[in-house]
């Protein structure tokens, strides 16, 4: 049990830059206490208790404003970022490290017994607003924009934004792309509400164009290095140095996740 925790708690260090001390965390975010509630529920339902089971699920919803049905099963490292307004099925299913923000809805299109409601597999993260209907899968690493309506299945790695759902990016797509960029992206959230091409945050996607010509700059210089050598030349004889996203972090964040650490060991 203290291992989830342990777990939850970084989860919310690593994709939440306001989160600064391991008690913050532990009494200010609704989204962990909704689900370490549901983990009670859903052993409860399980066992064939489930009136109490939808009952102390209920109790949960009025005090975090996360309505989870205890039948639902969810993954590890899951985070519910601000959490008011998100519900979520009695047979949705949730893979591990899914990320879902505010105001979303996993929900059913049909009143028949039976799966009726989404299956997100491991990374999909669901923008603000977003509501995905149906007994539908989203595949690893998918990405849905806020606000945007999905009830049809989205592949692995794709984004999708619009009502209906349409994808606007795909992993065909992102393969001939920058991936240091995708990286540096994720690091600093410009991802975080799963905001795609054809909704860019201006500032994102200045600075994403500054990392696509410095990549491409640095492209071109190693080939010109490559040809100069092979004539004869000696250049580019030292690499150059190496630039780790980690060198990038914040102190403070660097900081309360070592104090996180310490704390729980």
């Amino acid at each position: 049990m203290f291992e989830r925790i342990k777990e939850d708690i970084q989860s919310v260090f690593h994709r939440d830059p306001a989160a600064r001390t391991t008690f913050e965390v532990l009494t200010n975010y609704p989204g962990l206490h909704a689900i370490w509630v549901h983990r009670l529920t859903h052993k409860l339902w399980r066992a064939n208790w489930k009136w109490l089971a939808r009952t102390l699920s209920t109790l949960a919803r009025w005090l975090t404003g996360v309505e989870i049905h205890p039948g639902a099963k969810l993954g590890r490292r899951f985070f519910i970022d601000h959490g008011m307004g998100v519900v979520i099925g009695e047979t949705a299913e949730i893979g591990d490290d899914v990320t879902l923000y505010h105001g979303v809805t996993l929900g059913g299109t049909s009143w028949s017994a039976g799966k009726r409601h989404p299956t997100l597999l491991d990374n999909v993260v669901i923008g603000a607003g977003a509501k995905v209907l149906g007994p539908i899968t989203i595949g690893k690493g998918a990405k849905v924009g806020s606000n945007s309506v999905v009830v049809k299945d989205v592949p692995e790695e794709a984004t999708v934004v619009g009502i209906p759902g349409r994808i606007v990016a795909h992993k065909a797509e992102k393969a001939e792309g920058n991936n240091h960029r995708d990286k540096i992206a994720k690091k600093y959230g410009f991802d975080a509400y799963a905001v795609s091409p054809d909704n860019p945050d201006p500032v994102a996607n200045a600075i994403g164009q500054l990392l696509d010509h410095l990549h491409m700059l640095d492209t071109k210089v190693e080939d010109m290095c490559k040809a100069i050598n092979q004539i004869g030349g000696n250049v580019c004889d030292k690499a150059l140095p190496a630039i780790e996203l980690e060198e990038f972090e914040k102190p403070e964040v660097a900081k309360s996740e070592a104090q996180t650490q310490k704390d729980l060991d």
